[in-house]
């Protein structure tokens, strides 16, 4: 695998055959689901209060067929977060627009923070560790989100193949404190996050959170993925914004995921040859 081969478009129709680059009659074709003010409200309230909330619904995909196109660029030896080059992993993000709207003060940007995961239990593999994404300086005086995550499986999450697990805020001593680096919770505060494809998981970027190690008895990888926002009117906490539903060029995807690539590179060990061929897509 070479950076011609990753920067053809030909190999990426042939790697999936089923699946869209930068088309723009399917994307602009989407149907937005609305947010209630009530709803938005309630919502709000939600993430105050424990920092996360959970959701369902029909993305209008094939997940099934996306998961296992994710494992399969993991067979090739390519970063899962090559699936961000098919319009198709893009879709459940532009389908919040509204949710993202009514948390984020109106007017929101695409953060370039993303990722895919295919967490492998028959390698032993681990989601990531315990974090927080960006910590208190992602709150505002009222404890509202600056910035969000959202996390979506494509296939089911479990506590044996890696499903999330998150301290809820209320239940975190040092939450949103000078003192956020040290972990006082009790344990039972913990709360797993079981998942079926089709939910999503959104989150503030000050709440404790990780992957969890895998088990062989379980019974199929955990494939997710995420992607990060934050408010206009706030300083960006990373470049370039991305406009909303913005509908982004094949070779600047190539270069938004070598970005992700070496940025996430302290949180999962990267192979040198990814790595060189992240740089050299940059540049």
């Amino acid at each position: 695998m070479d950076v011609k081969q990753i920067t053809s478009r030909d190999f990426w129709r042939a790697f999936a055959p089923k699946f869209h680059i930068e088309d723009q009659s399917f994307l602009k074709n989407l149907s937005l689901p609305n947010v209630s003010p009530q709803q938005h409200q309630a919502l709000a309230a939600l993430i105050r209060e424990e920092g996360y909330l959970q959701g369902s619904i029909d993305w209008g995909l094939d997940l099934g067929g996306m998961a296992e196109r994710v494992r399969a660029l993991s067979e090739i030896g390519l970063s899962p977060v090559f699936a961000f080059i098919y319009d198709e992993f893009w879709i459940p993000f532009f389908k919040l627009h509204g949710l993202y709207s009514g948390l984020l003060g109106g007017k929101y940007y695409v953060l370039p923070d993303f990722w895919v995961w295919n967490i492998d239990p028959k390698k032993g593999e681990e989601g990531w560790r315990p974090h927080r994404d960006k910590g208190k300086t992602s709150l505002l005086p009222d404890r509202g989100p600056k910035s969000l995550t959202t996390w979506i499986p494509l296939s089911t999450a479990t506590p044996l193949n890696g499903c999330m697990y998150i301290v809820p805020a209320n239940c975190d001593p040092t939450y949103g404190s000078e003192d956020e680096d040290t972990w006082k919770f009790e344990l039972p505060s913990i709360r797993a996050l079981p998942a079926n494809p089709g939910d999503f998981f959104l989150w503030n970027q000050a709440v404790l959170h990780w992957g969890s190690r895998t088990s062989l008895r379980a019974a199929e990888s955990r494939v997710s993925m995420a992607f990060e926002f934050q408010r206009a009117d706030v300083m960006p906490y990373n470049k370039p914004l991305i406009e909303p539903l913005m509908i982004l060029a094949f070779e600047v995807r190539l270069r938004l995921v070598a970005k992700q690539i070496l940025q996430y590179r302290h949180m999962y060990k990267l192979q040198p040859d990814i790595e060189r061929m992240a740089i050299e897509l940059i540049s």
